[in-house]
């Protein structure tokens, strides 16, 4: 009888398992491989991911030489912009940012060793992936996909042409086309993802792999949140020599605000009286007119400032001289996109009139930005509640209210309206003040302030209605972020509900505007 015949020289071992700390070397040599001409994994990034998330690490083994290998994390993807970078999702590679309780398996790295490419092997990793993403219950795999055949088409197609054209097995790409048929399909395409993917010219396409398994759990759900930014300026008023000065104290703030990526940045009410300091006008109201010569000199300044520095200005205000020869406190909203609008002050303090002969303004106005529409109430305005009331029926989330007092008795006036209009109307509140002193202008002695953003009072925010405030009488910013969705759903099911529950069958606040459109 003949011996039985010998497989075992023909056979070959095919693994995925959990990388683990032995296996960097070979995964650092294979990534050289894999992409030439880009940067490779430090040893550092895959011991973080080793340490961090061990469970979604995974390579591929043929005979014991490692083959394939591929990274994740577990983020809530909605907390990230959809046009996030590599870097952003990644944190620069290390993977710190992984969250245990998010919804979403992101793949941040696959890769294939080019001489056993054509052996499933991504498809098993990407296998493995989707059994992970079913043991821990999360919703879906999201990837960040090269498309490393658009240089050789980038001259005739955009990049969505030619991700349509992939996607119409028109032309072939060796990440899409794969991603494709693993089921995954398109979100976007992401411009900047990797800076040093030549070959796909910096463009990604984000993909997503949903698991029909998944099972809601009890009290895990989402949220939507639409956080705004705000860099509130409590303003030093000091004497100063040029309008260039002031320029440069206003440039550096809002340096500030933009280095913290707000959305705003607000000043204080009339701060240019600042430029009294050097006019040399004995007469309280010829100093207000030479101040407005100063008009087209502050729009310039605060209107270029808010393009190059990418974020919403409320310019403070202005004492402003229109052709009737009337003088207006105005405040003007600079968007970062180069638009301006303005609001006039409507009531106008006995001080304003006495000293000043300020002339009072007759609308109220709502503004739409890219963080939703705004109002700004100019100091004493906070004061009168019809005001806020009509802005926010006219749609308005955020007041800001530019003010200046010489004393805490005014100062008060001002805050306590303003954390009440945020109340009454469940809406934010923004103060922003003066401090410091100007003894060279008349009634701009001193100032006393203590800025500040308020929210209404229920349990989805600071506890005392306080976003932040500031230290008082001294010159600082203040920055502090709201949340446009959280507001929005207070409204509907807060503990009160002030806007819904009002007595409109026995009372009314009726807007008599001389232009209907304001």
């Amino acid at each position: 009888m003949s011996e039985e015949f010998d497989l075992s020289p023909f056979e070959m071992s095919m693994i995925v398992r959990q990388m683990d700390m032995s296996d960097i070397p070979e995964i650092l040599a294979m990534q050289e491989a894999c992409f030439p001409g880009m940067d490779p994994w430090e040893p550092a990034h895959l011991k973080s991911h080793l340490t961090v998330f061990p469970e979604g690490q995974f390579v591929a083994e043929l005979d014991g030489q490692i083959i394939g290998s591929c990274s994740s994390l577990i983020v809530n993807f909605a907390e990230y912009d959809d046009r996030h970078t590599w870097d952003d999702i990644s944190d620069n590679g290390y993977i710190t940012n992984h969250n245990p309780e998010g919804y979403n398996l992101y793949g941040i790295e696959v890769m294939v060793h080019p001489e056993f490419r054509r052996m499933k092997v991504g498809e098993r990793l990407y296998e493995a992936r989707k059994e992970l993403a079913r043991e821990l219950n999360l919703k879906s795999i999201i990837i960040g996909g090269r498309i490393p055949n658009y240089h050789k088409h980038s001259d005739e197609m955009s990049p969505r042409e030619y991700v349509n054209s992939v996607a119409k097995h028109r032309i072939y790409d060796p990440v899409l086309t794969f991603q494709l048929m693993n089921d995954f399909t398109l979100m976007r395409i992401n411009p900047n993802y990797l800076p040093d993917d030549h070959a796909s010219k910096r463009y990604a396409t984000l993909m997503e792999w949903n698991n029909i398994d998944y099972k809601a759990v009890s009290k895990r759900h989402y949220k939507t949140s639409y956080p705004v930014r705000i860099c509130v300026v409590q303003y030093l008023m000091r004497k100063i020599s040029s309008f260039d000065e002031l320029a440069s104290q206003v440039e550096y703030f809002v340096n500030v605000a933009a280095d913290a990526n707000s959305d705003f940045v607000v000043f204080p009410e009339i701060f240019t009286t600042q430029l009294m300091s050097f006019l040399d006008e004995p007469s309280a109201s010829q100093s207000v007119r030479k101040i407005s010569e100063y008009t087209e000199d502050y729009i310039e300044l605060f209107n270029s400032l808010a393009v190059r520095y990418n974020v919403n200005i409320i310019g403070g205000s202005h004492f402003v001289e229109e052709e009737n020869e009337e003088i207006y406190n105005i405040s003007y909203l600079f968007r970062r996109d180069g638009s301006i609008d303005k609001q006039y002050k409507i009531h106008i303090t006995p001080n304003e009139k006495k000293y000043w002969g300020i002339s009072a303004g007759d609308s109220v106005r709502v503004f739409d930005t890219d963080c939703g529409k705004i109002a700004i109430q100019v100091c004493y305005d906070i004061e009168f509640p019809e005001l806020a009331r009509i802005a926010t029926e006219k749609g308005a989330n955020i007041i800001f209210t530019p003010f200046c007092t010489e004393d805490r008795q005014g100062y008060l006036r001002v805050r306590y309206c303003a954390q009440a209009r945020a109340v009454e109307n469940q809406i934010y509140t923004v103060i922003s003040g003066t401090v410091g002193n100007l003894p060279q202008a008349v009634n701009m002695d001193i100032q006393y302030a203590q800025s500040a953003i308020f929210a209404p009072s229920d349990f989805e925010f600071a506890r005392d209605g306080i976003v932040g405030e500031a230290n008082p009488n001294l010159e600082t910013v203040l920055i502090g972020d709201v949340d446009l969705e959280v507001l929005k759903r207070q409204r509907q099911d807060g503990t009160v509900k002030q806007l819904k529950d009002r007595r409109k069958d026995i009372y009314r606040v009726e807007y008599l505007a001389k232009n209907p459109e304001q």
